[in-house]
């Protein structure tokens, strides 16, 4: 009834009924008060126990009198005590009682850590099994001591062997023994064997290391004597044992008399330095449910590494430090960062069985059978890998997408069918309340911290919360799109934020422009550190996209200019290059130098292109096509991912690309080429596309306080003298620039001159209307006047601008000119 007023009325809040309507479960604080309690009891018994092995005797007349308080006992834990070893040990088990014990302390601590119990109830199974074999087996042996076997044990006993006899009796047990060591201990025959063998072969060597010790001391050569002994002597005919010191040692334990084949005699290097171990997987956390068929994992948490590595990096002595600049620098400390969740990944069991029964349920409804259910939770969305029976289609499962969101009420459902590189279909569901992916869990985790890349972005976490880190120097350049206030901005935030974490500023410098003019201006505090910026500049921030020409010029000339040093050097890449300067292969008198990597951040795409087109597009195409081996990446992101922003030329070019929520299917195909960008969450939901599968990231989030303590954090330590210098590009001018003769000027020279300083407006149009001539001679008296230096320089679609004020100015140029 419940399920059909949620559906009729929307308006009412599921979760908060769900929940009130089971006041009987547990609660985690009744659960760790519970664990707590089991835990100290178990201790309890433990002390109750020994003490009644120590003075149970003494005791017993105060078992049978406990309303009596004058009688004392001897018992650690009092007559209650007294009382409970009597009861359990004498009354009960026996000596096998010390098993409940572990019972109590076990229940106790999966209470108290919630590790989930089904594992628990085997633990008991087994447990109380083995209790009962040993109680019966210490009856069955010790009739005369009752407190091993107990009172339940010597009964058990007794009425086993009324029904099998003495015999039958010890074959039982016998035979419940061997269950729990097949079962419980998962002993085998093979393992019995094998562990004869392995004690054989070393008894064996022992005695053949005695018989060696024995030759040698009768004066005998051990070579000889293991050739001689195993028989080998035709086969082994032509080795000869050099005494000299050599690379090699000799296996002697190959020509003992225990080898089977002559083969076995082996070169062994000499010990070398064990290579370091990689760090254990650690296997996800599996929660079980009632359903068989339905497996809820969980991944592990990363651990956060408190420390920035990078401050540690230590360069090698005897080469060229490129960081000696700055050598006091002090890498940003992870403490600058907030950490917003509370914690891990939070389960809502409830919400994962019920999407779940749906998801079986619509697909049961289109006669689809599901053989296995498996749900892994992460922190925006929920993965539920599905395996469908033997010959359900593929597509059949793929076009019920819009039913299964329909029937989960969820905001976008994602299927991918089937999963790269696994034999299920996967359906992504958002949670109801997702876990928000601070920047500091990311900069801390050890994937990023220990990562040997170039040129390391940690983007955020995966479905199966991993910190997702990227190489922006494999990528090599990175588009970004997606609809306004879906996370673009803070995405760039966190590229430059991973990128200041872990390179000096010696190694990297950022060419930041900002058509917004808001989103990148904190980052002018590190305009001598990180940025940077053409020769006559004012701002290294560029935020007037006429500069943008000049600057995506003034890269093509430094990737040409770099590209003549890897030439010179003999080098293919400026990972090459900078190795063989820093080993001082190469002479800074020959205008080599060490080449810094060039990072491009173009926040607003979409605008450079309208206002500039072409001029903008071929520079960004050029350097795309060119710019990866020397060191210069590109990171352009836009709102409007359309065909006339994002060409087939750029696209080209740009392999790895992020996109974050997209408003239809037409702009997420032109942006990863195929669907699944609409039906993103938005606030950070993203899928990473490198050329080969699409990655499903929650982006990390890092906010704008954050990153001014960054930015004041490096702001405030030494920096360069000025910011890093771009080659000045001398463009070429759209204008005629050449000096011409007064004599060639056109006879109506000082008249279209007094008409464009009496209009303040420089346009051949103008000319043609007010002295009534044709469009060819008004563009030469423009040309004559640009030359003269009357009007500036063409600018597109504007008119040109007047460089002499008024007529008295002109007067007094053209007396000037006559002088």
């Amino acid at each position: 009834m419940a399920k059909t007023t949620k559906t009729v009325t929307p308006e009412k809040k599921p979760d908060t009924n769900a929940v009130a309507k089971k006041p009987w479960q547990f609660s985690k604080q009744n659960k760790i008060v519970l664990g707590a309690l089991l835990v100290l009891f178990s201790i309890a018994l433990l002390l109750a126990f020994i003490s009644y092995y120590i003075y149970g005797q003494a005791d017993q007349s105060a078992v049978d009198q406990l309303s009596n308080r004058t009688e004392t006992v001897q018992n650690w834990l009092g007559k209650f005590g007294a009382f409970l070893a009597d009861l359990m040990v004498y009354r009960g088990f026996g000596i096998a009682s010390f098993i409940f014990v572990r019972l109590f302390f076990l229940t106790g601590v999966f209470l108290v850590l919630e590790i989930p119990l089904k594992k628990l109830k085997k633990i008991w199974f087994w447990d109380l099994f083995v209790i009962i074999i040993l109680s019966v087996l210490f009856g069955f042996f010790a009739t005369s001591l009752p407190e091993l076997g107990g009172i339940i044990g010597y009964e058990l006993n007794l009425f086993l062997q009324d029904y099998l006899g003495k015999t039958g009796t010890l074959l039982a047990l016998i035979f419940g023994l061997v269950i729990y060591l097949i079962f419980k201990i998962k002993i085998s025959p093979e393992k019995i064997k094998s562990f004869f063998e392995s004690t054989k072969k070393e008894i064996r060597s022992d005695l053949n290391s005695a018989n060696g010790s024995n030759a040698a001391k009768s004066g005998y050569n051990l070579e000889e004597y293991a050739v001689e002994e195993t028989g080998y002597d035709e086969e082994l005919e032509g080795i000869e044992l050099k005494t000299t010191p050599s690379k090699f040692e000799i296996n002697k334990e190959a020509l003992k008399p225990t080898i089977s084949n002559p083969s076995e005699i082996t070169l062994k290097p000499l010990p070398k330095e064990v290579s370091p171990t990689p760090p254990p997987y650690i296997a996800p956390e599996i929660i079980q449910t009632d359903d068989d068929h339905f497996v809820i994992e969980k991944a592990p948490e990363e651990d956060i590494i408190e420390e920035n590595l990078a401050s540690k990096l230590v360069a090698d002595f005897g080469l060229f430090d490129p960081t000696l600049d700055l050598s006091n620098y002090k890498y940003p400390t992870i403490e600058l960062l907030k950490e917003y969740s509370s914690g891990g990944i939070t389960i809502n069991q409830e919400e994962l069985e019920e999407n779940k029964n749906k998801i079986v349920e619509t697909l049961r409804n289109y006669k689809i059978e599901i053989a296995q259910i498996k749900a892994t939770v992460g922190p925006s969305v929920t993965l539920y890998e599905i395996v469908p029976e033997a010959g359900i289609r593929i597509s059949k499962i793929k076009s019920l997408e819009d039913d299964i969101a329909l029937s989960l009420s969820a905001l976008g459902i994602r299927i991918i069918a089937p999963i790269p590189g696994k034999g299920t279909i996967g359906i992504e569901v958002p949670n109801k309340n997702p876990t928000m992916v601070s920047m500091k869990s990311v900069i801390g985790s050890a994937r990023f911290q220990e990562a040997e890349m170039e040129l390391p972005i940690a983007l955020g976490k995966t479905i199966s919360n991993e910190t997702f880190v990227v190489d922006l120097a494999k990528m090599p350049h990175l588009l970004m799109a997606g609809a306004t206030g879906q996370g673009k901005s803070v995405g760039l935030n966190a590229v430059i934020t991973s990128l200041l974490y872990k390179k000096h500023p010696a190694e990297i410098k950022f060419v930041l422009v900002d058509p917004k003019k808001v989103e990148l201006t904190l980052f002018n505090k590190i305009e001598r550190h990180y940025l940077a910026m053409l020769p006559d500049s004012d701002d290294a921030i560029i935020t007037d996209n006429a500069k943008v020409v000049n600057t995506l010029n003034s890269l093509c000339v430094e990737m040409d200019n770099r590209y003549s040093l890897l030439k010179d050097a003999m080098v293919r890449n400026i990972k090459e290059y900078n190795e063989k300067f820093k080993s001082r292969k190469l002479n800074p008198e020959n205008g080599h130098r060490f080449l810094p990597y060039i990072v491009l951040v173009v926040d607003e795409f979409a605008d450079l292109i309208m206002t500039a087109g072409k001029e903008v597009e071929v520079p960004i195409a050029r350097l795309a096509q060119l710019a990866r081996a020397i060191g210069i990446h590109l990171i352009i992101a836009t709102q409007r991912p359309s065909v006339n922003v994002i060409t087939g030329l750029i696209k080209a070019n740009f392999p790895a690309r992020i996109a974050f929520r997209v408003s239809s299917k037409i702009d997420s195909r032109t942006i990863l080429d195929s669907q699944g960008a609409d039906q993103l969450i938005g606030r950070g939901d993203m899928l990473y596309h490198n050329g080969n599968d699409v990655v499903r990231v929650q982006c990390a989030f890092v906010d704008t306080p954050e990153v001014e303590k960054i930015v004041d954090f490096i702001g405030s330590q030494k920096a360069y003298a000025t910011a890093y210098l771009l080659p000045e590009f001398i463009g070429e001018e759209t204008g005629i620039n050449l000096d011409m003769d007064i004599s060639e000027r056109d006879s109506l020279f000082r008249e279209a001159a007094e008409i464009i300083v009496m209009a303040q407006q420089g346009s051949a149009s103008l000319l043609q209307r007010k002295l009534k001539l044709g469009y060819n001679r008004a563009g030469r008296l423009i040309d004559q006047l640009e030359a003269a230096g009357i009007v500036g320089p063409f600018e597109g679609s504007k008119a040109r601008n007047v460089n002499i004020l008024d007529m008295s100015a002109l007067e007094q140029f053209f007396n000037n000119e006559q002088n």
